[in-house]
């Protein structure tokens, strides 16, 4: 039991400085791939394929590393002692997945799109995929015994009534702000909690998106009050919350691990591919120049590559001024998923039921595609020997 403890306590020790190699650099990068496409998915977490993949304690020890004596180094011009301070390596590869993904996943292949118009095929993969890592970490860390598993239960209670919880009115104060920001970054970094999916309980997914519309404009210094505190607020949660997570890690491994776990079992209440998803319309309005580009795009037809999105164009906000100095108000009307209830699809009605995409398509392709995430993960732990890092 001791040596078992003693390996455990060896293979999450915090380290001081980044351990990464440059011929890790292809391994990170398609991690960070993989990490990135989850962020594409709208309730999926990029903490859970952290977890997943076996870099999360050291993606929390790489953000750790950014601290008050990293900051010092940067404000000296100390560049030797800044890059020997920051896991910057690790950063780097990560960072250059997670992009690389972005874009492929928004401009070659639409996951975008393709979670609207096939969403059992999108939320079947990645259902397959936390499934799969739900038993692997969990055979992993041998936490069949009574602590773990009272662990496991309490994360996924927990987890589950994040999800399921339904957006209420908030205040739009300095402070609220703030502690909003706080609230979705650590959100962002726990699996199986989305941090846009925080900011849609309190209100504030649509308020901050609209508000950064706002740069630019007019209106740019009254944006900048709101984005300040929630960007303040966003570098208090990371800072904080990861060194907690950290510590966590370190002194209390095991049962760290296995409410993580518990979170991403709660979160597949979301995730199922089959669910009666239930949508609110929401508007964001800029002011824009009558000429403008925006404006001559939307008459010819323009509209977004959200299929759940449109533009439209509002009143001109002062007529009796110049063609050159008019401005018109431009609306982006979008639907956001407000609700999630999952159900079991009967092959008989599957072709009558409107829930589904495709008919009986659906359930054949969301239930192979399901097949194959959980089959993925068994493949990535098997080349990887499954050691969280």
């Amino acid at each position: 039991m001791e040596q078992q403890e003693a390996g455990q306590e060896d293979r999450h020790q915090v380290e001081s400085q980044d351990q990464t190699k440059i011929t890790e650099g292809p391994w990170i990068i398609i991690k960070g791939f993989f990490m990135g496409s989850a962020d594409v998915v709208p309730g999926v977490s990029g903490g859970t394929m952290a977890l997943i993949l076996g870099v999360y304690a050291r993606l929390i020890n790489a953000i750790k590393s950014v601290n008050s004596r990293a900051v010092k180094y940067a404000a000296t011009l100390r560049i030797r002692e800044l890059f020997t301070e920051v896991h910057w390596l690790f950063l780097a590869f990560l960072g250059m997945g997670m992009a690389l993904a972005v874009v492929f996943f928004t401009r070659v292949v639409p996951l975008h799109e393709l979670m609207y118009t096939h969403p059992e095929r999108v939320y079947g993969l990645f259902f397959g995929l936390i499934t799969g890592s739900v038993f692997l970490l969990a055979y992993s860390l041998n936490a069949w015994r009574w602590k773990p598993i009272l662990a496991m239960i309490g994360g996924t209670a927990f987890g589950l009534r994040v999800v399921t919880l339904v957006p209420t009115d908030t205040p739009e104060t300095a402070f609220f702000v703030f502690a909003s920001g706080a609230l979705a970054i650590t959100a962002m970094v726990l699996p199986g909690i989305s941090g846009s999916f925080i900011l849609l309980i309190l209100q504030k997914y649509d308020y901050i998106l609209g508000n950064i519309s706002l740069l630019g404009t007019s209106d740019t210094l009254s944006a900048m009050m709101v984005l300040i505190p929630f960007g303040l607020g966003m570098i208090t949660g990371i800072v904080l919350f990861t060194r907690l997570l950290s510590w966590m890690l370190k002194n209390y491994y095991v049962a760290t691990l296995s409410v993580l776990i518990g979170f991403m079992i709660g979160s597949l209440y979301v995730i199922w591919p089959f669910q009666d998803r239930e949508f609110a319309e929401s508007v964001r309005t800029e002011q824009v120049a009558i000429n403008d580009e925006l404006v001559e795009r939307i008459e010819a037809g323009y509209q977004p590559y959200d299929p759940l999105e449109r533009k439209e164009l509002g009143e001109i906000k002062n007529p009796d001024a110049p063609e050159s100095e008019q401005e018109i108000e431009v609306k982006t009307i979008s639907m956001k998923l407000i609700g999630s209830e999952p159900f079991w699809p009967s092959w008989d009605q599957a072709s009558h039921d409107e829930r589904l995409s495709d008919g009986t398509n659906s359930i054949f392709t969301g239930l192979i595609f399901m097949m194959g995430g959980f089959l993925l993960v068994g493949f990535l732990g098997y080349i990887s020997n499954w050691k969280i890092v």
